[in-house]
């Protein structure tokens, strides 16, 4: 027996270092791809050489590449990696495999900020916002932010009083009541306005520069906040009792917790839509991959997972070679779902570090 688990911690010892060296080749590849593939098909050696401040055989090359591709794939980058942090923060957080920014309400709270600017900010609410040097963007992104502090203000508020269980529930129903709240603005909303929110539902990392320039710093200082905070979550998997037990101020790393998540599920939301699956099930391919619940190793390995994962969906999203792009929402659900499936089927202890 002892034998054999000496064997079995060489091999992981051994085959984690292959595991992060492929995951950030994948990530290196990934990204490459999704600035050649697309549309219009742009060779690699064309790519690298934009990248390298040169200039593309085609002028038109250099354009797509630098203006519409690059800023798409940094997004994706890191909202695929915020994501997925925020996700294994919850699921910590709350010592439940299945809670997520969705499953919570903070992506429907975002949601609904953002139904609230585009469906009701007509052309005069346009003029307004011009005047007072506000942009229709920002003002999207500063609602979605306020809609997903509020749904955490409520989480955080409830949870003192309900149990976990109690609190999923609470979460589901902020979920159809925020849903119902936005059925009733699209009664009433303008034909382009529900078309500018249905296509933001669907989800995309289509994002300018001038967008990423407000989007990164704000996912950047989310990520390393959520990094320095390895060793309390380690302590809540044990249980609040314990973890005070170990000197963690369970209230402040709660509180801290929570800011984060806001940040970063907020912020993508605002941006690119309220992207599924992502923020779920990758801390749960983190674990399965590595095998501990240790979150040093989590945090980054949910981070680089996650941005292959959004990379990887978008680039399947546009269809290279194809001016048709499909929903982005679509596409990491129809990944992700036979992934996750086999993972449960596979793992009989799925959730074990949960309980």
């Amino acid at each position: 027996m002892t034998t054999s688990g000496a064997g079995g911690d060489k091999r992981q010892s051994f085959t984690r270092p292959v595991i992060w060296l492929l995951l950030a080749g994948g990530v290196a590849l990934l990204f490459l791809l999704d600035l050649a593939l697309g549309s219009v098909r742009i060779p690699g050696s064309e790519v690298l050489k934009v990248l390298a401040f040169g200039e593309a055989s085609q002028d038109s090359w250099t354009r797509i590449v630098l203006h519409f591709r690059l800023p798409k794939a940094v997004a994706a980058l890191l909202a695929g990696g915020a994501l997925a942090v925020s996700g294994l923060l919850m699921q910590t957080l709350f010592r439940n495999p299945l809670a997520g920014p969705f499953v919570l309400g903070i992506s429907s709270g975002a949601s609904l900020g953002v139904a609230l600017v585009v469906l009701t900010t007509g052309a005069s609410g346009a003029s307004l916002l011009a005047t007072l040097g506000v942009g229709e963007d920002l003002a999207v992104a500063a609602a979605a932010s306020a809609g997903a502090g509020l749904a955490l203000g409520l989480v955080l508020v409830t949870a003192r009083r309900v149990s976990i269980l109690a609190l999923l529930i609470l979460g589901m129903l902020f979920g159809y009541a925020t849903g119902a709240l936005v059925t009733v603005l699209l009664h009433f909303a303008m034909a382009e306005r529900i078309q500018a929110y249905v296509v933001w539902t669907f989800g995309s990392f289509g994002v300018t520069w001038q967008e990423l320039l407000v989007l990164a710093p704000l996912l950047l200082v989310g990520l390393v906040g959520s990094m320095a905070l390895a060793k309390p979550l380690d302590a809540l998997l044990l249980g609040e009792g314990h973890a005070r037990a170990l000197g963690v101020r369970v209230t402040a790393v709660r509180s801290i917790v929570l800011v984060a998540t806001a940040v970063l599920a907020g912020s993508v939301t605002a941006f690119c839509g309220p992207i599924g699956f992502i923020g779920v099930a990758v801390p749960h391919l983190a674990r399965g991959l590595w095998g501990t619940s240790a979150h040093r190793i989590l945090l980054p390995a949910s981070a680089l997972l996650g941005a292959v994962v959004a990379l990887a969906a978008d680039l399947v999203a546009q269809l290279p070679g194809s001016s048709s792009v499909l929903p982005l929402n679509a596409v990491t659900a129809l990944l992700g779902t036979p992934v996750i499936a086999w993972v449960v089927l596979r793992n009989r202890r799925f959730g074990a570090s949960f309980s």
